[in-house]
């Protein structure tokens, strides 16, 4: 049986590298902006975008040479936050076929993997869809 995806406002669909540019930093601030507006939002993440929300990524970044003693969430522990704050509101799924590619097994719990021919029913249960990364 099919899994049921809630309809949302907004489809974010994640792809590429996550840190060749600061697409993904625009992407998450976009992501909880809308969910401050009251907004139901789900990611899509495809491609390496599947390892932003890797257990092993920890809490914390690796420590800043520019700022030793900043300490900065790593992407995983962002996603967690957002998830755990905006319950029923925020959807993050991920690849399976891509994060299987990766070798990036340990998601976060909360993430829900799907095969790429389920994106279809992603898209159809958003109003909105928005690309981030490349095509």
């Amino acid at each position: 049986m099919a899994r049921s995806i809630p309809p949302t406002d907004v489809l974010i669909t994640l792809m590429g590298s996550p840190h060749e540019s600061e697409r993904v930093t625009s992407a998450l601030r976009l992501v909880q902006a809308l969910l401050e507006q009251g907004r139901a939002v789900q990611v899509w993440a495809c491609g390496y975008a599947t390892l932003l929300t890797q257990n092993p990524l920890g809490e914390d970044k690796p420590r800043n040479l520019a700022n030793w003693n900043g300490v900065y969430p790593s992407t995983a522990a962002l996603v967690k936050d957002m998830l755990e704050t905006f319950p029923g509101r925020l959807y993050w799924y991920g690849c399976r076929f891509c994060s299987d590619d990766r070798g990036a097994a340990d998601h976060l719990p909360q993430v829900v993997m799907r095969p790429p021919s389920g994106y279809g029913a992603n898209v159809a249960a958003a109003g909105r869809t928005l690309q981030v990364g490349v095509l």
